[in-house]
């Protein structure tokens, strides 16, 4: 079941109605049933999984406070088995391929194994939330959850559990203790925010993304403008399909009056490769930072040691996405662009605010988000290519002039083309309605009263919307392109 099918269409407020006429002392059973029906909707099987880590975490952060002197030996079980779960379906294959092209480099010739592993829906997700609690256990940061039921429902939420956002125990598990009520404010908040995702999923992402794949899928009779297109078509496609889950996610949960993480803050306009990895996948980058950025030492120890931890940062964030040397090519190169901005660009922003001179405002920002956007071409180029050699492919397309066959499969779609733009300067306006326009605050009169303005306003955003999102799955249905979200592959 995914967010942009009718089933959860039916299914969120089937849960959020009977969640509030339940007594607040067994809500969490019906949340923790719907979660895991949620999940297993993809296969009953994976519930298994689930559940395994469920139980070591739990007994682990218990036995850390019973057994303060040996907490270090559960925290090691706990990462074993989470990582090595992770690892195995996950990775196994990956490195047994890549051993076995190693060794066929000299005279001999091994066939790769067909282990078949099917790789289990958000396992990267709730497993690096599992161990954000146990790590937070074992340092101290937060006592452990003695009720079962309340953990493997934060292990399991239903509006996170599959592409985060990759909560911390600290913000999610008080909050599913917290009794809520039914609450207007929470009801339109809600409501706006899944209202965007689909906007962000299936008005742009999904058909940004018919042009994109018909480009990679054809690339041997692409042009430069093609590719370039494409490229730059897979950025919005990306951002909007991940950043499309996460707002139903943060909507899902704040009709039942949960506050979810914000998972990006509008990472397009940022002035510096770091300023956007700061703002894009907020979740996992605090995830990174805390848990393994900082235990390497981070910034601490030399120029050279946090330079090092950053590019092995990086390149670890990069296989998180997949077992593939092309995300572990795209992980060292926004590493190495992040060292270099440290080195270079940073120092000399600090000279020039000394001077009086703001380099984030003006003409000289606006350069520097372009040029963002030029650094941003060949890790997207890593990012989307299937392997090595296609990477080198579009390469060598993107300077290979025009197209081989400009008019058959890989002419401009101008219809499609033109409706992505238009739905992304729709995306721009509700953006700012959803995130700047301080909710109710700024749109109620002296006697807390709607103006016409802010009703206008809302009704014309929300139809419009409404109007693009109806559009584009049926176009998207029809021609049976509607897709599952890009993250839940990783």
């Amino acid at each position: 079941m995914t967010f942009n099918s009718w089933q959860y269409l039916l299914f969120l407020p089937a849960v959020v109605l009977v969640y509030f006429l339940l007594p607040h002392k067994v809500r969490w059973i019906w949340l923790l049933a719907a979660s895991y029906f949620f999940y297993m909707m993809w296969n009953p099987w994976l519930a298994i999984l689930i559940l395994g880590t469920t139980v070591v975490a739990y007994g682990s952060a218990l036995l850390m406070r019973k057994d303060e002197k040996h907490k270090k030996v559960y925290l090691i079980v706990t990462l074993v088995v989470c990582l090595g779960t992770l690892f195995t379906f996950k990775y196994l294959t990956f490195l047994l391929n890549s051993i076995i092209d190693l060794i066929n480099l000299f005279p001999v010739h091994l066939e790769h194994p067909s282990l078949s592993i099917i790789l289990p829906v958000g396992i990267s997700f709730y497993t690096f939330q599992t161990l954000s609690y146990v790590i937070d256990v074992y340092r101290g940061d937060f006592e452990p959850e003695r009720h079962f039921g309340y953990f493997a429902l934060y292990v399991s939420y239903f509006p996170q559990l599959v592409a985060g956002p990759i909560e911390k125990p600290s913000n999610l598990l008080p909050q599913l203790r917290e009794e809520h009520h039914p609450h207007i404010e929470d009801i339109a908040v809600g409501l706006r925010h899944i209202l965007f995702g689909f906007l962000l999923k299936v008005a742009i992402a999904d058909i940004a993304a018919i042009y994109v794949n018909r480009v990679f899928a054809h690339m041997g009779e692409a042009g430069t403008i093609e590719v370039l297109v494409a490229v730059a078509l897979f950025c919005v496609q990306i951002y909007c399909d991940f950043n499309g889950y996460s707002e139903i996610a943060i909507g899902s949960a704040r009709l039942m009056g949960v506050h979810l993480t914000r998972n990006f803050d509008d990472p397009y306009m940022s002035t510096s490769i770091t300023e956007m990895f700061r703002r894009w996948h907020i979740s996992l980058t605090r995830w990174f930072r805390e848990y393994v950025y900082i235990p390497l030492g981070g910034n601490r120890k030399g120029a050279f040691r946090k330079a090092l931890n950053t590019i092995i940062v990086f390149a670890l964030c990069g296989l998180w996405h997949g077992a593939n040397w092309t995300f572990l090519f795209w992980g060292i190169y926004a590493g190495v662009l992040m060292v270099l901005e440290s080195i270079f660009l940073f120092p000399l922003i600090k000279k020039k605010k000394e001077q009086g001179i703001d380099m984030s405002a003006g003409v000289i920002g606006w350069i520097r988000r372009v040029f963002v956007w030029v650094l941003l071409i060949p890790s997207t180029i890593f990012f989307r290519s299937a392997s090595i050699a296609q990477i080198g492919e579009t390469f060598t397309r993107l300077f290979s002039g025009i197209s081989a066959n400009p008019n058959q499969i890989l002419g401009f779609d101008v219809v499609s083309l033109l409706y992505v733009c238009l739905a992304a300067v729709l995306m721009e306006v509700a953006y700012r309605y959803v995130y700047r326009g301080k909710e109710r605050s700024d749109s109620m009169n002296v006697g807390g009263t709607w103006t016409l303005s802010c009703v206008t306003k809302e009704a014309a955003i929300t139809l419009v919307s409404i109007a693009l999102i109806a559009c584009a799955w049926i176009a998207l249905i029809t021609h049976q392109d509607v897709s599952t979200f890009a993250y839940f592959q990783f």
